[in-house]
């Protein structure tokens, strides 16, 4: 597996379901959705680059939040 592609279990933030993603750092900081396949509700993840401490960051939400 290359250097920028990592693994990571993560937990549906609707249903609790484990799912298995593969990050791929090497198009710098995403924002994107994945489909549950449990319960077929979008996740929002966010992926960002700590070049500095060399390490991935990220976010799993629902994104059903408002923010005002």
């Amino acid at each position: 597996m290359p250097q920028d592609v990592s693994r990571k279990t993560i937990e549906c933030p609707h249903c609790g379901n484990h799912l298995h993603v593969v990050l791929d750092s090497s198009e710098g900081n995403q924002n994107y959705y994945e489909s549950c396949p449990a319960c077929c509700n979008d996740i929002h993840m966010t992926l960002q680059i700590d070049d500095y401490h060399q390490k991935i960051h990220l976010t799993v939400d629902a994104d059903d939040e408002q923010v005002f």
